[in-house]
């Protein structure tokens, strides 16, 4: 490592090959070396002695709502990439809705890219978006670098986004399908959940009837169908309901190109505790009963479900009022993400080692950035975050980054305070202090 410019040193890195006692070696934004933790310190590099804290790569979240440029008084750049950086999160990626316009043309995605430079704390991608008469529009932005498409079956909340029945779903896929790109999906049932009782007012169990499991079941089988006959690469957005586990399980081993995430929010908060009127904890599908989240956790573990991403979808406050017919349906979860994550991992004996296969290498496979981020080896990007996982806090939304500080972790305790946070060999955050914005934007790697 005599080229190494910096060396991070820790009696715990998390790498590929376990967790060890080592020195990570730094040159031009790069890990260059991974040595043992007595390794000598090169002439002119500058050593950072991280003591007993827990270096883990930094988390990539692939599904961030940042609305900017359009709605940006519900969220934007600068406030969502702090929020992620003060979390550990070093890469996202920016879903193509809720911000105007949506990124569902290349004209689009470059406003997208004018307005993110300079601003972001962190590197940033983008998803495309697919609509029912965009087709023509899919390849395009693949070939300008979106990671993917998303698309909704449901309606997606804003009019500007428009779902995609069955057979607009079969023409977009088949179009991406064809050069090989992935279709990502909110899978729910339109008919069966404008069928379900639709009561409004402040009482969780009512809005929980209107989002009932087998609106996800049946629009993932329906999924899972189409990609099958087209040999289609699909992910499935933010999953909740464990019902659709074994359909998932069974396409998976039938080599259905598949993959699944989950949320924090999933694996932390649970319906049985949400307090009526209480919209913060609202999202679109919805948070489960106990049960529900013990199966999710079991999935994990078997790699049926593949990582966790926060959906982070962040609305100014006075949309969150206490009917959860008409309040704005996301949870904002950048910033407490790792944390929460890791709370209940421990409690259910899984390890760091664990969290970061789902946050950070799992969700870099996803969007085919695995040979830059996502872990701690020899020319990957030296994206770090600094984590004391043993060490709590409590959740103050005076102290969240991003826009709007309404959060559902209010008052909770979570284990894993994050020191500090790295991007390409540079601290961009330590001790609630930021640098300038550091972040690149990111394109879809050949």
């Amino acid at each position: 490592m005599s080229d190494a410019e910096l060396v991070l040193r820790s009696t715990r890195v998390l790498t590929p090959d376990g967790t060890r006692a080592a020195s990570v070696a730094v040159a031009a934004g790069t890990i260059t070396a991974v040595l043992p933790h007595d390794a000598p310190v090169p002439e002119g590099a500058r050593l950072e002695d991280l003591g007993d804290h827990v270096l883990l790569p930094g988390l990539v979240d692939t599904h961030v709502h940042v609305n900017d440029p359009g709605r940006t008084e519900w969220e934007g750049f600068w406030t969502a990439t702090r929020a992620a950086a003060a979390g550990g999160i070093t890469t996202l990626v920016d879903m193509p809705l809720n911000s105007l316009p949506p990124t569902t043309t290349v004209a689009h995605l470059r406003t997208k890219q004018r307005v993110a430079a300079g601003k972001a704390h962190i590197d940033v991608g983008f998803w495309g978006g697919a609509l029912p008469d965009n087709v023509k529009d899919l390849r395009p932005l693949h070939e300008a670098g979106v990671f993917g498409f998303k698309a909704f079956l449901s309606p997606s909340g804003v009019d500007e986004f428009p779902h995609l029945e069955r057979d607009p779903l079969a023409r977009s896929m088949g179009e991406i399908a064809a050069f090989d790109g992935l279709l990502i999906v909110h899978a729910e049932d339109p008919y069966l959940l404008s069928s379900a009782p639709q009561r409004g007012g402040p009482r969780y169990a009512d809005f929980l009837a209107s989002r009932p499991r087998h609106a996800e079941d049946t629009a993932i089988a329906e999924l899972i169908r189409e990609a099958k006959a087209l040999d289609a690469r699909v992910h499935v957005l933010h999953l909740s309901s464990s019902d659709a586990l074994p359909l998932i399980a069974q396409a998976k081993a039938e080599g259905v190109r598949l993959t699944v995430e989950t949320c924090p929010h999933y694996l932390t908060l649970t319906a049985e505790e949400v307090p009526d009127g209480a919209s913060e904890f609202k999202c679109c599908p919805p948070i489960r009963e106990a049960a529900n989240q013990d199966l999710l956790w079991q999935a994990l573990a078997d790699g049926t479900i593949d990582c966790v991403v926060t959906d982070h979808s962040p609305s100014t406050a006075d949309l969150k009022t206490d009917d959860f017919a008409t309040a704005w349906g996301g949870i904002s979860g950048l910033q407490l993400s790792l944390a929460a994550v890791w709370t209940e991992a421990r409690r259910r004996g899984h390890g760091l080692e664990d969290v970061v296969r789902w946050m950070a290498s799992r969700t870099a496979e996803l969007v085919g950035l695995h040979t830059r981020k996502g872990a701690i080896a020899p020319g990957r990007d030296a994206d770090f975050a600094v984590l004391a996982p043993d060490e709590t806090f409590t959740v103050d939304p005076a102290a969240l980054q991003h826009r709007n500080r309404v959060t559902a972790y209010a008052g909770r305790s979570l284990y894993g305070v994050v020191k500090s946070t790295w991007l390409r060999g540079q601290r961009i955050v330590a001790d609630g202090e930021f640098t300038e914005p550091k972040g690149r934007l990111l394109t879809r790697q050949p």
